[in-house]
């Protein structure tokens, strides 16, 4: 894949300066710029995922190794991987691998749904060596039933089953309870990306590998491109198939190479019909797709094969432009003995050195031998060339494979390779990347910041109008602020009186927390003094104070007593309501004349009179006469005390049991002790007297009547001001005439800057959307231009190079 046009290489600062011109703006900022961002990221470090999906043992990993050159994927007939590969780019000095395994819950979850489909009914508690050795015994047993481990479903989970133990003994100190436990490939002490490769691609680590890491260096690779090799559609654990599901219709996937076995299998499974409906009826798949039959060379023999697998393209993929046939077989070796040579044998004695070993000490056939003896002999690719091969019946396969290729050398081996078909998938691919998806990008990056382009426009030529609009000469201006002037203190009054209006529907709503925390401390000093007043009172005290108020009498009843209780608590509780009260008015026009002093009204105010136009004034005679409201609403509430509950001596209540005890109490003598004895009992009847009365003042009565004062005094004064600021326009005027020739002065002048300004800003937008522009025009996106500012009208109102719609209504901006 090429690298980004030069028109393209200060992508990242044009775009970044324009989202800094967007954050500048007051009105604007707040716009989500996420969309553009992560567009941006896509479109400079993009990452292509590359998804094989396939049956199992289509030859996807085989296929990827050829497409890559490289030994890297497990591949070996008749094992099924439910392993989710991802190979990305690195240097060849950073070349690496890192390996995630399943946790022991996940490898337990899979043991118990294979032994659940095989019928087997030990529990597999995976832990225990006698348990583990049934279950092999009983899987290595159905394999055996079943003539082969690939020759039936039943098989193949029996497989699966055995390789999934065996890995996990293999790797038991390697793999966490719950957690996956994810190792580089220095921690197993590999040094190269072979060593590492090689561990990965045994069946038993892979059974419990959740995940391999390659980074690898080849061009295929390189601008992001990362190949997925995910498991088989059709793999004995069923989330295993799900999982290659999800990703084949994950948006971030970028192409889906749809690897099938008609090829060899004449037909197409079950599970690759299903696949294909569902690539079909999803469009946002559909167009992404590659199908490769692999295996193409067994069609090369055998001619009814080759014939049902053209009538199967020219039927059901007759429609699709991306079909391709390969041979991964054929491309992996053919790109892995080009480094070979007569001295090695051509691979026998490097490439191939482990498989042609026999046990009995004969070398052993490999399987690409037999291919290529068949490729040059049977296949008929080279017989409109110039090479001319035969097999000679008294060689061995090795020999003959050597002596072919001791002839005809590279010559020979290219051919077998562009046969093969891989590098025309290869260059398939990188072109789709490179002039489809890349595109893409940039598309979705100019459409993302098209907005943004649109709203920066819209507000510097609305900005501009406004400033074009102002008065450039000193009387003109002075001349245009003084008609404005009315105006203003119509403008002023209205907010002074909105923000008072405001400020009273907090209080009535309970949602200014300042007065309500107030408010909470004026009841807490009310019960307070309350519980202070019933543990102090003297019932000896007042006992004195009935007898000296009758001389003629030596004695007082308990009725007397109760009387110069009710005198004493309800004027206590009065002075402190009446404090409390006054504490809480003061701290209220304290905040709202503070808060009236930072407002924008108030600073307008200022400029237009050089003072307030006697609000604080108005607000402080306000405030006294709010105080005395409710010093005299205090006096009244508390005056009630005086009387008894309404209920008090209602049958049945607790109160009149109470007072009845009492009343037996201190009936019994007739001098001051039989009274003063009964102190606690009086004082308990007191508390169920007063506790509702006060109750019901600081929590009911006496908050609607602060709300109903504050109400019914701030509003009409609000009123009442915002007239009085408007009379004042002579006095506005007068003062105003005094500093309006150096505002305006200033104010001319600020316009000028903010002209500057708004200019050097369209400068910097212009140069960053014309470059980005040059960028598009690289991709031939030419349909997606960012807007310029000084685009030519026409007389639509539309802007005339771009195509961008002018709105009528534009929100005007102060700088």
């Amino acid at each position: 894949m090429s690298d980004l046009p030069l028109q393209c290489k200060n992508l990242k600062e044009q775009v970044e300066s324009i989202l800094q011109l967007l954050q500048q703006e007051p009105t604007l900022h707040s716009q989500d710029i996420t969309p553009v961002e992560t567009s941006l990221t896509k479109a400079i470090s993009p990452k292509f995922e590359i998804v094989f999906a396939g049956a199992f043992s289509a030859g996807k990993s085989m296929l990827i190794n050829a497409l890559l050159e490289r030994e890297l994927l497990y591949s070996a007939e008749g094992h099924a991987t439910g392993t989710e590969c991802k190979i990305e780019y690195a240097e060849v000095e950073k070349e690496r691998v890192v390996l995630t395994f399943l946790s022991e819950a996940e490898i337990r979850e899979q043991a118990v749904y294979l032994c659940k489909q095989l019928g087997f009914k030990t529990v597999p508690n995976i832990n225990q060596t006698d348990v583990i050795n049934l279950l092999l015994e009983g899987s290595e047993a159905i394999i055996q039933q079943e003539g082969g481990e690939s020759k039936s479903e039943r098989a193949k989970q029996a497989k699966a089953l055995m390789l999934l133990l065996e890995g996990y003994i293999a790797n038991r100190d390697r793999i966490y309870t719950v957690n996956n436990a994810t190792y580089s490939m220095e921690q197993f002490n590999f040094f190269n990306l072979k060593e590492a490769a090689g561990y990965a691609r045994r069946g038993s680590n892979s059974s419990v590998l959740k995940r391999i890491e390659y980074y690898c260096n080849h061009p295929l690779l390189q601008d992001g491109n990362v190949i997925i090799d995910t498991p088989g559609i059709d793999a004995p654990v069923e989330k295993d198939a799900q999982l290659t599901y999800a990703k084949i219709q994950h948006p971030d996937t970028s192409a889906v190479v749809c690897v099938l076995k008609p090829a060899s299998a004449g037909d197409m499974t079950k599970e690759e019909t299903e696949l294909l409906e569902l690539m079909r009826q999803n469009g946002g798949v559909r167009d992404r797709v590659f199908y490769v039959f692999n295996r193409i060379d067994e069609t090369w023999y055998n001619t009814q094969l080759r014939q049902r697998l053209d009538d199967l393209i020219s039927g059901q993929f007759a429609n699709s432009n991306k079909v391709y046939k390969t041979s991964g077989l054929l491309g992996f070796y053919g790109s892995q003995i080009k480094q070979t040579s007569q001295g090695d044998r051509f691979g026998l004695d490097s490439v191939f050195a482990e498989s042609i070993k026999g046990l009995d000490g004969k070398e052993e056939i490999p399987q690409f031998v037999y291919a290529f003896n068949n490729y040059c002999v049977n296949s008929g690719k080279l017989s409109t060339t110039n090479l001319r091969v035969s097999v000679n019946g008294y060689e061995t396969p090795n020999q003959n494979y050597v002596r072919i290729l001791g002839d005809w050398g590279n010559e020979l081996i290219e051919k077998l390779i562009q046969d093969s078909g891989t590098d025309e998938f290869r260059t398939a691919i990188t072109r789709y990347l490179t002039e489809e998806k890349r595109p893409q990008l940039f598309k979705n990056l100019a459409d993302d910041l098209e907005d943004v382009c649109i709203k920066l426009k819209r507000h510097y030529q609305s900005v501009q109008r406004h400033l074009d609009s102002q008065p450039q000469e000193i009387e003109a201006m002075k001349s245009q602020e003084l008609q404005r002037l009315n105006q203003q203190l119509q403008q002023i009054g209205r907010e002074f009186s909105e923000h008072i209006t405001e400020e009273v529907n907090q209080i009535i709503n309970s949602s200014c927390d300042a007065f309500e925390s107030d408010f909470k401390q004026l009841q807490s000093r009310m019960i307070r003094r309350l519980d202070e007043l019933l543990d102090s009172f003297s019932v000896a005290y007042a006992y004195r104070r009935a007898t000296i108020s009758h001389p003629r009498n030596a004695t007082a009843p308990l009725i007397a007593i109760l009387v110069e209780a009710f005198y004493y608590l309800a004027n206590q509780l009065e002075d402190i309501l009446i404090e409390s009260s006054q504490q809480v008015v003061a701290n209220y026009f304290q905040r709202l004349i503070e808060k009236i002093r930072k407002s924008e009204y108030y600073r307008q105010l200022y400029r237009l009179l050089d003072n307030d136009g006697g609000i604080e004034q108005e607000i402080r005679t306000l405030e006294k006469s709010v105080t005395q409201a409710l010093v005299s609403a205090a006096s009244v509430e508390c005056d009630r005390f005086v009387r008894e509950s309404p209920r008090f001596y209602d049958e049945g209540t607790f109160s009149i049991y109470q007072f009845r005890q009492t009343l037996l109490q201190t009936s019994q003598g007739y001098d001051a002790e039989s009274i003063v004895e009964a102190e606690p009992a009086i004082r308990q009847l007191l508390k169920l007297d007063f506790e509702p009365k006060v109750s019901q003042t600081i929590r009911k009565s006496f908050r609607q009547t602060i709300n109903q004062t504050l109400k019914t005094q701030l509003l009409p004064m609000a009123e009442q001001q915002a007239d009085e600021i408007l009379q004042q326009y002579p006095q506005a005027r007068a003062y105003l005439e005094k500093t309006l020739q150096q505002e305006a002065e200033e104010k001319i002048a600020n316009n000028r800057r903010l002209l500057s300004v708004v200019e050097e800003n369209i400068a910097t937008y212009n140069s960053a959307a014309s470059s980005i522009n040059s960028c598009l025009q690289a991709m031939k996106l030419y349909d997606h231009f960012l807007p310029v500012i000084g685009d030519s009208f026409d007389a639509d109102g539309k802007f005339a190079n771009n195509g961008f719609v002018n709105s009528d209504v534009v929100q005007e901006v102060q700088y």
